[in-house]
């Protein structure tokens, strides 16, 4: 292996969402990394998932979608 090009590789604490600490070892620049979101509060794995329609998205693609088919049946005639 060269040597100088590759990351230092050391012991890290890692902070899940609920307190709870673990170590580990990784190539993190920081001696701890501190959790936003984890599989003990993200909702797909808690069951709290929530599929939203944000500002008609859904309809918004079904409008291009209808565009788009139109366009292409008008160019096969």
């Amino acid at each position: 292996m060269k040597k100088g090009i590759h990351p230092y590789y050391k012991t890290v604490e890692i902070v899940m969402t609920d307190g709870t600490t673990f170590k580990t070892r990784s190539c993190y620049k920081g001696d701890k990394m501190v959790l936003e979101i984890d599989s003990k509060s993200h909702p797909f794995f808690t069951g709290k998932q929530v599929l939203v329609d944000t500002a008609g998205r859904v309809e918004r693609f079904n409008k291009r979608f209808e565009k788009t088919k139109t366009m292409k049946e008008k160019r096969s005639k």
